[in-house]
């Protein structure tokens, strides 16, 4: 299950947010935050909470956006060499949307900054070119981040990194001589 927390404008054409508090995400990247570009042929913009890694896809049909999401994070994990398994588990687990209203105002911030960026970088990015658009938009350096990673493509590495070092639980054989 994931939360998108949307605006008020993507709400809007979404339908309305879940009755009270957004529960937890339960996939390894956590939550997203989604709006609305107004282009001629409107986009959604998501941006991870946690790594702040943007995620462009054309908004048409507005209904079936969530169920659209997981497509489009794929391409773009895997356009920054994400391992397979990770893309795999990842929308594997994103087998729920809850939709919420938007909570944190720093991720709104970047929101506003990919925003403005993706408008001044979009060159008639049509659906294929939303992907690269995306990559180029996670090399930003992001203000949230300025004590860690400082870009999104960065942080999202950091992620990947944690979530593939981390040992296996080893079975230890009780010593025979004791």
């Amino acid at each position: 299950m994931f939360v998108v927390h949307a605006t008020a404008r993507l709400l809007a054409k979404l339908g309305p947010p879940a009755a009270g508090e957004a529960p937890p995400s339960t996939t390894s990247l956590g939550a997203w935050y989604a709006t609305v570009l107004r282009w001629r042929s409107p986009v959604a913009l998501f941006v991870n909470e946690a790594t702040l890694l943007p995620v462009l896809l054309p908004l048409a049909p507005a209904r079936a956006l969530c169920a659209r999401f997981p497509g489009a994070l794929a391409a773009v994990l895997a356009a920054h060499a994400a391992p397979t398994q990770f893309i795999e588990a990842e929308i594997h687990a994103m087998d729920t949307c809850v939709l919420a209203k938007t909570a944190n105002r720093s991720t709104i911030g970047m929101l506003t900054e990919f925003s403005f960026l993706a408008d001044a970088h979009r060159d008639g990015a049509g659906p294929a070119g939303l992907t690269a658009l995306a990559v180029r938009l996670a090399h930003t350096p992001c203000g949230p981040l300025h004590k860690t990673h400082v870009f999104p493509d960065r942080a999202l590495q950091a992620h990947l990194r944690e979530r593939t070092s981390r040992p296996a639980l080893r079975l230890v054989q009780p010593d025979e001589s004791s």
